[in-house]
């Protein structure tokens, strides 16, 4: 029987582990990015994000495996979303691990989180290149609302669910 996935809160401790994280889950769409040195700096510094939103993260055998902020109502975030909407930005899986479900069950905390916080919806913006990640959000309910900013030349969509 395999280990089961754990999800937990962020810890001050945890910052280069997430930072190495973000990055090695975002390297296959390199080619994607117009300037890859600054998209990578920017992925390399996830763990301040912790500033403005929760950081969630998930365990498998005792190893970080993925991450997600969870941005509340009311805080400040990217001028693509309103501000009472609570939204998950970066959503990162270790290549090595997926398939286990964590990217559906950081991305089901988030949406739990959202009605915590009473909002009727919750969203993010995600590219049209990061397929498997649209069709796990798709199949969650999120539908394409807009055109959303260029994220260092690469194109956005801004997807929202009603919770």
């Amino acid at each position: 029987m395999s280990e089961p996935l754990r999800l937990r809160e962020f810890r001050a401790a945890d910052a280069p582990r997430v930072d190495r994280l973000a990055l090695a889950a975002f390297a296959q769409f390199e080619v994607h990015y117009s300037d890859w040195p600054a998209m990578a700096a920017s992925l390399g510094q996830m763990a301040t994000l912790a500033d403005n939103g929760d950081i969630i993260l998930a365990e498998h055998a005792d190893q970080i495996i993925g991450a997600v902020v969870y941005v509340a109502p009311g805080r400040p975030k990217p001028s693509c979303f309103e501000i009472g909407w609570p939204i998950i930005r970066m959503l990162v899986v270790d290549p090595k691990s997926r398939g286990l479900g964590a990217g559906r069950a950081l991305t089901e905390e988030c949406i739990k989180r959202a009605r915590r916080d009473g909002s009727p919806v919750i969203a993010l913006h995600t590219s049209p290149f990061m397929t498997v990640a649209l069709e796990i959000y798709v199949r969650m309910g999120f539908e394409r609302l807009r055109d959303g900013p260029f994220v260092f030349g690469a194109p956005t969509s801004v997807y929202l669910k009603r919770l």
